[in-house]
């Protein structure tokens, strides 16, 4: 789902699954994550941002500090500043999603 007419940059890619960043906007990064079936983001925290992710395709579970969630598409999650999360694709289909946070990203 990226649009061509931007940079996206890859960031990270390996057998869970392919992270893309776009920073052409000053405050905000954009991010697309492609998670393979069977697979988990490692999951993290970080002080000082905010995330708000976007479900566009697939299904799974995300986990925000000790909670678990549904997700499907359509679903748009707001991560707190400092809350760990993770997002989990259990099925046998790709889950691909959007996260859109503040300033750059730290790891």
């Amino acid at each position: 789902m990226l649009n061509n007419e931007f940079e996206w940059e890859i960031v990270k890619s390996d057998e869970r699954y392919i992270v893309s960043d776009n920073y052409n906007l000053k405050d905000l990064v954009s991010s697309i994550t492609v998670l393979n079936p069977g697979k988990s983001t490692t999951g993290h925290s970080h002080k000082g941002q905010e995330e708000v992710y976007v479900f566009f395709r697939g299904v799974g579970k995300m986990q925000i500090d000790q909670k678990e969630y549904s997700v499907t598409q359509g679903d748009v999650i707001p991560v707190d500043d400092g809350a760990f999360h993770r997002v989990f694709n259990e099925s046998n289909q790709k889950l691909e999603f959007a996260a859109i946070f503040n300033g750059r990203r730290e790891s």
